[in-house]
Order: structure tokens, then C-alpha cells, then sequence
């Protein structure tokens, strides 16, 4: 893979030109706290993760505390994914305008109370409206992070806090499933909503202490230019809305669907006229035709997708197929959740001595074995047998989003964007589009794929199973001898076991699509890996970061 990844050197009056401008570009306002800085950061993207899962694993529990039914209480995280969709691309843009301090410890300030409040929503329209804005609130966290590493470290500790800022994401993914199983088990559904209260102060703390104030600037142009972030934000809103609802609504069957079908892209091509017409001075769409900033884009949304073996398709087998509850779901995805940090801050050293892209095909191919060992699967296999596979996960995906994340930063440095405001804001907003579209496009896919492939096995199963055969009969009897002792006379008895028999085809179909789903994220990385050839070195490399120089930690 290494003698792949090789290029013709770069010059080294490239690399100093780079380093030069680079050292040029600082704020002069860098962090003199880093690590608080980094703390606070990393805090901040593993909140938005955590308040995102925990809606999402704790939905059943909400949905009967309230008596809501299942159409109702899907609304409630597709209105939060809308949120954080819709605040992603307008966050960064405001974080220009007033300062990324400013943005975050307002939010987070907005954030605490309205997660309080959730739990007691008196109905359903009160209950969305706060989801709304607990999504535009916690949803700034993500862009404003990614924007802050570019702009308010010193690039020395920028790779520490990709790191940090990998491994809150990843051990919020894994580890929700289990942190809800504890509050339901000891406490209360409502904790669900009530951790973000709990731990966002300390991430404004963090954030006040380590994030440097900056003066705000261009209001008068913010006057003239929100409409245009506003109906580009709402277009991609509206579109993951119809992308999360979908399959619920039997996608172009819908009106409704077709209805935020066509809102979106008619808000998503006024944006376009818009431009055409009044270029924003705070976007610099070509600033992005970078090879490897497409490229890079794409590896993303690939990532994000892969990332469902262990959100869907490991808690969907055990739910489904072995009738697990959480707490036992969660306690296999701790395998993955739990070894983060450590692997992440290992990637992290790792990086600074090698080519980016070697950590990055590394990471993606322990992922695929990860995939490739789990379609192995059977309807025999419990939470023990994927603990291996989990393992493999752990390094792939730590090694694979924090070489992702350090790659992304590189391209900014080697880019120059920081050379302008209006780089860094099209830059972040940009890879942040990419995130949410990648796990949402991934997620309806996922979803669609299981129902069909579950559809199809049922199909194929069923041409094996008719009331005449010989083994279909002998597994009835079987079935019928062993219900009869706790059954209400022979026709009990047999009721039961034709059942029971339809249960278990329906087990075996699901298993043969979770297995179809391991191999689908399996080839998705196989792609993934194809483009990873395709990126072209970095002129610089971490190692080569040393000579910027930058503030110390105080």
C-alpha cells in the first residue's frame, strides 16, 4: 500500500512557501489554553453526537411515556436532524461574523435550559419545537469545532485535536445504546435529555477559558447576505426531512415526501440563482476545486455510511433476531466505544511521522476485515461472537476518522485557507454538508436495503416451505411437542407451532440481510479505498508543522 501511495517528492521551496504563508495567516488571537481549548472542543462534537443517539435509542421509551405512536414519534429526531442540517452551513457563517466564541457559548447557553424542558413537553407540537432548537443549538457544535481547529490553535497541537475530537464522536456513536440502557435500568428515560444539560457548562467553561474572544465584524454585510445562507440552509433541511422519512412514507408515494421533495430543491436552486446573480462575498464555491477536497468529501459521506455496521446493523440483529434489550446491545458496542481515546491519540502520534494517507487506507481496511468477519454472521451468533469484529472495528474506525479528520486539515494548510475568512467558512461548511448528507443518505439506503433484502429472503425461504413437505412437517411436529405441554389441547399446539415456524423463516430472512448489509459496507470500503489512491500527497506533513510558529501552551 505504501509503495502505491508514493508520489514524485515535493520541492522544498514549495514547502516553505506553504509554511510561510501559513505562519502569515495565523490570528494573532491564538489559544493560550490549548488544551482546555481542545477539551472543550472534542466536548462539543461528542454533545451533538451523544443528544443525537440517545433521541435515537430512546425513542421507544419516549414514544410510549407519551403515548405517542410510531408515525408521531418519528418526527421527533427527523425534526432534530433537520435542525442540525439546517444550522450547519449558517453556524460557520455566523461564527465569521461574531466570533466562534461568541456563537458557541451562546448556543450552549440556549442548549442547557431547552434540554431541561424536553422531558416535560406537554404534547407533540411543544415537544418539536424544542427538538428544533435543541438541533440548532447543539448543531453548531460540529462546523464551529472544525472551523476553531483551522483558526484558533497553533497547527502544532491541531493533530492532538483531531484526536480528541474523533474519539468524542466515535465513543458517542458506540456508547449511547449503553448510557440509555443505565438511565432506563436506574433512573429514567428523561436522562436522556437531561445528560446534554448536565455536561454542556462544562464545555462552556472549556470554551471560555481556551477559545480566545475575537471581535466581531461585517455586520452591516450580514444584513445583505443571510438570505442566501438561509435558503440554502433550508433546502438541505427540508431534503434530509424527506431523505429520513422515505422509506416511512413509501418514498414518491407520498405527498408529503414529494412535497419537501420539491421545496428543497426549489429553496436549493433559488441559492444557485442567487449566486449567479450576487455572489457572497462569505463563499468562495471555487476554493473547493481541489482534487482532494472532492475526493476527500466523498471518502467522508463513505465513511459515514460504513460507519451503520455497529448503529444499525450489530443492535439490529440482536434486537430483532436474538430479542436483545439495550443493555445487552450496548455491552457489545463497548468494544468499539470504549478503546477511542487511547487508539485515537496513537493515530494521532502516528500521523505525525508518516503520510497522511497510509493511516487512512490502514483504518479503512481494518474496517472491511471488521465487515468481512462479520459476514460470517448466522441466526446462531450472540453478543460474544462479535466481540473480535468489534475489536477490529475499534482500530479501524479510530485509525480511519482521525487519519480522515487530519487529512481534511492538511488540505486546508496545504490549501492556504486561512488565507481568507470567506475559505474557511466555504471549507468547513463544505466537509460539514458532506458528514450529515453522508449518514443520512447511508442511513435511507441502509434501511431500504434491509427491508428489500429481508423481502427477498422471506421469498426465497418461503418457495422451501409449503404445508405438503415431509420436513415442513416433521418441524411442526417437532415445534407442536413442544408447545403442548404449555398449550390449550392439539389445535393449541399446532397453532402455535405454525407460529413459531413463521417466526424462524422470519429470522433467517432478516439474518441473511444483515448479513447482505456487512458485505454492501464491505464493498462500500473497497471503493472507498479506490479513491484513497487517487488522493495526491500533501506538499507538507505534520512533521513539518514544527516550524510554524504559534503560542505555547501557558
Amino acid at each position: 500500500m505504501s509503495t502505491i501511495l508514493q508520489n514524485p517528492p515535493i520541492s522544498d521551496s514549495l514547502k516553505v512557501r506553504i509554511l510561510t504563508s501559513l505562519s502569515g495567516a495565523l490570528p494573532g488571537d491564538l489559544s493560550l489554553h490549548p488544551l482546555m481549548a481542545m477539551m472543550g472542543v472534542a466536548l462539543g462534537a461528542m454533545i451533538s453526537t451523544m443528544n443525537s443517539r440517545l433521541l435515537a435509542v430512546g425513542l421507544p421509551d419516549i414514544r410510549g411515556a407519551m403515548g405517542l405512536g410510531f408515525d408521531q414519534a418519528s418526527w421527533i429526531s427527523t425534526s432534530l436532524g433537520m435542525a442540525t442540517m439546517f444550522i450547519g452551513p449558517f453556524s460557520v457563517y455566523l461564527g465569521g461574523i461574531f466570533g466562534w466564541r461568541k456563537v458557541l457559548l451562546i448556543c450552549a447557553g440556549i442548549l442547557v435550559p431547552v434540554s431541561i424542558l424536553l422531558p416535560f413537553a406537554p404534547n407533540l407540537h411543544v415537544l418539536l419545537i424544542l427538538e428544533v432548537i435543541a438541533g440548532i443549538t447543539s448543531g453548531s457544535f460540529y462546523p464551529l469545532a472544525l472551523s476553531f481547529i483551522l483558526r484558533n490553535l497553533p497547527v502544532r497541537y491541531a493533530i492532538f485535536a483531531l484526536g480528541l475530537y474523533a474519539a468524542g464522536i466515535d465513543f458517542s456513536t458506540n456508547g449511547a445504546i449503553s448510557l440509555h440502557a443505565l438511565y432506563v435500568q436506574h433512573l429514567s428515560w428523561r436522562w436522556d435529555f437531561w445528560t446534554t444539560a448536565l455536561v454542556t457548562p462544562l464545555m462552556m467553561g472549556l470554551i471560555y477559558v481556551g477559545i480566545p474572544p475575537s471581535p466581531s465584524h461585517a455586520e452591516k454585510d450580514f444584513l445583505s447576505q443571510w438570505m442566501g445562507f438561509l435558503y440554502a440552509s433550508s433546502g438541505l433541511a427540508l431534503l434530509y426531512g424527506a431523505l429520513d422519512q422515505g422509506e416511512r412514507m413509501d418514498w414518491l408515494n407520498s405527498g408529503t415526501f414529494v412535497a419537501m421533495l420539491c421545496a428543497a430543491l426549489l429553496l436549493l436552486l433559488t441559492t444557485v440563482f442567487r449566486r449567479l446573480r450576487m455572489p457572497n462575498p462569505f463563499v468562495d464555491i471555487p476554493f473547493l476545486q481541489q482534487w482532494n477536497t472532492i475526493l476527500m468529501g466523498a471518502v467522508l459521506a463513505c465513511f459515514r455510511f460504513v460507519l451503520l455496521s455497529t448503529v444499525i446493523l450489530i443492535p439490529q440483529y440482536l434486537g430483532v433476531v436474538r430479542s436483545h434489550r439495550p443493555e445487552q446491545i450496548g455491552s457489545t458496542l463497548l468494544w468499539v466505544a470504549l478503546p477511542q481515546l487511547p487508539l485515537a491519540l496513537l493515530a494521532a502520534l502516528w500521523l505525525r511521522r508518516t503520510d497522511t494517507r497510509l493511516p487512512l487506507a490502514v483504518g479503512f481496511s481494518l474496517v472491511a476485515i471488521a465487515c468481512i468477519m462479520n459476514s460470517h454472521l448466522s441466526s446462531a451468533w450472540d453478543s460474544i461472537d462479535f466481540v473480535p469484529s468489534q475489536i477490529v472495528m475499534a482500530f479501524g474506525q479510530s485509525i480511519a476518522f482521525t487519519s480522515l479528520l487530519a487529512n481534511i486539515i492538511m488540505q486546508a494548510f496545504s490549501t492556504n485557507a486561512l488565507g481568507k475568512p470567506q475559505w474557511v467558512l466555504t471549507f468547513s461548511a463544505y466537509f460539514h454538508t458532506w458528514r450529515i448528507f453522508g449518514g443520512e443518505c447511508g442511513a435511507s439506503l441502509m434501511t431500504h436495503f434491509l427491508s428489500s433484502r429481508e423481502k427477498l429472503h422471506s421469498y426465497m425461504i418461503g418457495l422451501h416451505v409449503s404445508a405438503g413437505d415431509w420436513t415442513v412437517q416433521q418441524r411442526l411436529s417437532m415445534l407442536s411437542a413442544g408447545l403442548s405441554p404449555n398449550s390449550n389441547g392439539a389445535d393449541g399446539a399446532s397453532a402455535g407451532a405454525v407460529g413459531l415456524l413463521a417466526l424462524q423463516v422470519r429470522q433467517q430472512a432478516y439474518t441473511q440481510a444483515v448479513i447482505d448489509g456487512f458485505i454492501l459496507c464491505a464493498w462500500c470500503v473497497f471503493v472507498c479505498l479506490l479513491v484513497v489512491l487517487l488522493l495526491k500527497r500533501p506538499p507538507i506533513q505534520y512533521g513539518d508543522l514544527e516550524a510554524v510558529p504559534g503560542k505555547s501552551a501557558a
